[in-house]
């Protein structure tokens, strides 16, 4: 029997946007579900590799939920850039996953999913069985938020997918040295869509306003707190060798907040690590089955 393909759901957010999120896998699946949240202006595409591999498990199949944000991928934008913030957002996580009934979960969280993840178990403890970091911490590096700023909302106007394939490889290739024309691509399907007759972001590019207030020659405040919240469940972090926004002295530090802390670094990558290899998958799962 051929696995069941994801399939689209929308949900309401508190103030009525819609919302959507892509499911993975059987809704009756025993094994607890999985959330996965993308970064600033990723979307739910990045999880596919991963979320596949999950759902469809042999020893242990389990639904598998990756949820756009407002102004990402599938959910509707919002014409007040100010609601791009993460309180708006958390609220939104938390409508998502009680409409789709799919707490309490494990937690993949990449970069902002990660800060979300962590401003989750300060608020609502109960609605996470266990948690993976991608490439995020309670201490952010601000060369890796200067480097964000500079091209969220920025990108120049690819005239085909070869064409943005090759901006995100002038990009990010000093980071992701390993990628192949293939998977760069595959990136820039996962960045681009075609509208009305051109390639615009996957993205409202009104996001941008949300990194103008950041003062870069000071140090951001420490979530150290929000992730002490997440001290009473298994806890994952993974890093890009890379990586320009958690820096290796950060994830020790973690470690000793969280003595069982698992840890993984992925070589040739940046920020944020793919999840899609297989040795990483594998990982993952190893993981999300002992929580």
């Amino acid at each position: 029997m051929s696995a069941s393909a994801p399939t689209a759901t929308f949900i309401s957010a508190p103030d009525g946007l819609r919302l959507h999120a892509r499911s993975h896998g059987r809704r009756s699946a025993p094994a607890l579900p999985v959330l996965c949240l993308p970064g600033l202006a990723r979307t739910a595409d990045d999880f596919d590799a991963l979320a596949e591999a999950l759902a469809h498990d042999a020893a242990c199949p389990r639904r598998v939920i990756a949820l756009d944000y407002r102004g990402r991928g599938q959910s509707a934008y919002d014409r007040n850039p100010a609601n791009y913030s993460f309180p708006v957002e958390l609220a939104d996580v938390l409508a998502a996953a009680t409409a789709l009934d799919c707490l309490p979960a494990i937690i993949v969280g990449t970069s902002r999913g990660g800060i979300l993840a962590m401003l989750l178990a300060a608020l609502r403890p109960s609605a996470i069985a266990g948690c993976v970091l991608n490439d995020i911490g309670p201490v952010i590096e601000p060369k890796g938020l200067l480097r964000i700023k500079g091209y969220v909302g920025k990108l120049p106007q690819p005239r085909s997918f070869e064409e943005a394939a090759e901006i995100l490889r002038r990009l990010f290739d000093h980071q992701f040295p390993k990628l192949t024309p293939d998977d760069w691509l595959a990136a820039a399907h996962r960045t681009f869509k075609q509208e009305d007759g051109r390639l615009v972001p996957t993205y409202d590019v009104n996001l941008a306003k949300t990194m103008q207030g950041i003062d870069f020659e000071r140090p951001l405040p420490p979530l150290w707190a929000q992730f002490d919240a997440l001290s009473a469940v298994p806890l994952m972090a993974i890093r890009g060798a890379n990586s320009d926004l958690l820096s290796a002295a950060t994830v020790e530090a973690m470690r000793a907040h969280h003595p069982a802390l698992e840890t993984l670094e992925v070589p040739d990558q940046g920020h944020a690590p793919l999840l899609a290899e297989a040795d990483v998958i594998g990982r993952i799962a190893d993981f999300i089955g002992r929580c």
